[in-house]
């Protein structure tokens, strides 16, 4: 039980908190991105124009479920988790896995609403020039606190 714990606190612990300790909010570390990403693409303004919506949109359903309903759910494991019955444990890990599949599906869908606004080079670059802002954020987050020490 504990080990189904440890493993269930992983899977829903949020990686970005709304503020961190050296005052970078979201909105920076948003315009950061919307910047990064356009730049890496090499978004017309065009494709820009449309891109965003599609892409913000995204971002906004993705966030509710890890930063509402996963948060939620870190909660109610947290405060039950030494005398949550087996039948509960099973209810979580099922609601875990509801929202797992939402997140899944929403990054199915992702593709398909791009395709018809920025070629499907530029929606595979996607992926890498996200994993690289993810990177050069946590590279300057260590910069910082290094700095800061």
């Amino acid at each position: 039980m504990k080990k189904l714990i440890a493993v269930l606190l992983l899977v829903v612990t949020p990686i970005l908190s709304a503020q961190n300790k050296n005052g970078t909010s979201r909105e920076q570390i948003r315009a950061l991105k919307v910047s990064f990403i356009t730049e890496k693409l090499n978004l017309s303004k065009s494709e820009a124009q449309n891109f965003w919506p599609i892409y913000n949109d995204f971002e906004k359903e993705t966030f509710q479920i890890k930063h509402k309903e996963m948060r939620a759910l870190r909660n109610e494991i947290k405060d039950h988790a030494e005398t949550m019955s087996e039948a509960e444990a099973e209810n979580l890990i099922n609601r875990i896995k509801t929202a797992e599949r939402k997140l899944h599906a929403l990054r199915m869908e992702l593709p398909n609403k791009l395709a018809p606004v920025i070629s499907s080079k530029k929606i595979v670059l996607l992926k890498l020039v996200e994993e690289e802002f993810k990177r050069h954020m946590f590279e300057e987050l260590k910069k910082r606190k290094k700095e800061s020490h």
